[in-house]
Formats: C-alpha cells, sequence, structure tokens
C-alpha cells in the first residue's frame, strides 16, 4: 500500500503532469532500511502557520523530482531543493514541495530531493544523503539540455539539516553554482560554536551563497554566523540576513514574525547575482 507521503507526492505529480520522478540509485540497493516508508506525523505534532506538515520517514530509496517553471517565465536557472528533518525525517512539503512551487513561481526551476533517512546504525547521519545529493546534481547536469536549464546556474537550498547537505555539497566536487542555507543545522559541533563542523570545508571556491537565521533559533544562529565568517575570510561571496526572533523550522510559510519574509530577500539576491535572467 501506498504510504500518505507518497500519496501525497504523486497526487502532485497527477496534477502537473510535467513533474518527473527519477531514482537516484536502483530501488531497493540500499543496504539498510528502517522499515516502510511513511508519514510520521501524529496528531501531537505542532502546526506551522496553522497547517500540518508531511514528516516522511525511513526513506531508503532515494529519488529526484522535477518541477519544471512555467515555459513563458523559465529563466534557465534550477535549484535542487534539500528539506530538513534532522537526519531523521524529511519535512517533505513545508522545505520541500511548497519550496519548489514558490521557485518555479519565480521562473526558477526546482528538484526536490527525497534522501536517505534516518542514518543506518552506527553510520553519519549525512554519509547517504551527501552521496543522494552529489547523485542530484549529477542528474541534474545529464537532464539539463532536455528540461531547458543553464548548467552555470544550478543552485542548491537547504533547510536546517538540509542546510547542512547544501554546505556540504557547496564545497564537494563537482558543487553547484550557488547556495541557499535556510536556518541550517549542524555546520557547528554542539562542543564548540565558535567553528565549523570538522565535515564542513569553506574556501575561495564555495560558491555565492545566501544565509537567513534567528537569533532565538533553537538549533543556534551560530551555524550561519561562523559559516559565513568562513566565506569572508576565504574571500567567498555571501550575504546574510540575521533577524531578533522566529525560532526555526518555519520553511516559507508567512507568520507574524519579519524573518517569515525571506523569499522576497533571496529573490532579491538571486536578481542581483544575475541569475534569474532569461
Amino acid at each position: 500500500m501506498r504510504t500518505l507521503a507518497s500519496l501525497f507526492l504523486f497526487s502532485t505529480i497527477a496534477m502537473a503532469a510535467e513533474l518527473q520522478t527519477i531514482p537516484l540509485q536502483p530501488a531497493g540497493s540500499s543496504a539498510f532500511s528502517a522499515g516502510p516508508e511513511h508519514d510520521a506525523t501524529t496528531a501531537k505534532d505542532n502546526l506551522i502557520a496553522g497547517k500540518p506538515i508531511i514528516r516522511l520517514a525511513n526513506v531508503s530509496d532515494p529519488t529526484l523530482t522535477f518541477y519544471p517553471a512555467p515555459a513563458a517565465s523559465n529563466t534557465g536557472a534550477a535549484v535542487i531543493v534539500f528539506p530538513g528533518g534532522g537526519y531523521r525525517i524529511l519535512a517533505l512539503d513545508l522545505e520541500g514541495s511548497e519550496i519548489c512551487e514558490w521557485l518555479n513561481s519565480i521562473g526558477v526551476n526546482a528538484a526536490l530531493v527525497k534522501y536517505r533517512v534516518p542514518p543506518a546504525p552506527n553510520a553519519l547521519g549525512y554519509a547517504a544523503p551527501l552521496v543522494d545529493a552529489i547523485n542530484a546534481l549529477a542528474a541534474i547536469h545529464s537532464h539539463a539540455a532536455e528540461w531547458h536549464i543553464d548548467p552555470h546556474r544550478i543552485g542548491v537550498i537547504g533547510f536546517s539539516a538540509g542546510g547542512h547537505l547544501a554546505a556540504l555539497l557547496s564545497n564537494a566536487n563537482p558543487h553547484p553554482d550557488f547556495a541557499l542555507l535556510i536556518y541550517p543545522a549542524y555546520l557547528t559541533p554542539d562542543e564548540d560554536r565558535t567553528v565549523l563542523a570538522s565535515e564542513v570545508t569553506v574556501s575561495a571556491q564555495t560558491p555565492p551563497t545566501f544565509l537567513i537565521q534567528t537569533e532565538d533559533d533553537p538549533i543556534h544562529v551560530e551555524n550561519s554566523l561562523v559559516y559565513y565568517a568562513a566565506m569572508t575570510k576565504s574571500k567567498a561571496p555571501a550575504e546574510m540576513h540575521l533577524f531578533a526572533k522566529g525560532g526555526h523550522g518555519y520553511g516559507l510559510r508567512e507568520t507574524a514574525e519579519p524573518v517569515t519574509g525571506w523569499p522576497k530577500l533571496a529573490e532579491a539576491w538571486l536578481h542581483a547575482r544575475g541569475l534569474l535572467n532569461h
């Protein structure tokens, strides 16, 4: 039987025939599965901006779903989307499909990555997801001509753990052309929030990066502060916006907090960098 989350994803695909979903590795080839894929949301979970979210659990078959920008407004740019969820689950709509729909609205193609969670016992939380992220970037490049994408304007956006994943991919080889890190997590170790986590490297080759976080984020604002400082030290272009309040995990759902206006700031940054030119 299809899980609720799978039904959500496939019903979305049914409503928009242009969407394509491709595997990022052969189905059933994962060495670890915590059980059947399902939506782990319960009635006790908090609503975000008055609405529930999908918390997709037990993903063992990673996929990429391509959301094409409308032909009339397609800028040629593309963004790979990494939802958050602490490498335990994926906030599939809040930080996934809703982000893809926003990107499409500003003429940007989007690719939602359903990466593997949770980790295998004794494995690093980001190990399998990073492989999936690398495969997603390769897949976008291989389909660039077919999907009307400029291969030199392929970026990433990540939320929370997905922000950590986007940062890791940004410093891999090859790497995306730009990055947006929205309330990123795990960029600093718990024992010393003044330094980058050991797996996170920054250099002059780190692509232009946009960061958003709030000072009251329980995941700690130092994740953005330290990453931004490392980028400026390396003379890699970065733009950071900090807000006093707003917490964590709001996606782009509008609340009374000013931080939820970040999509306009992100769109302005994309324009300023020439990434939305037709």
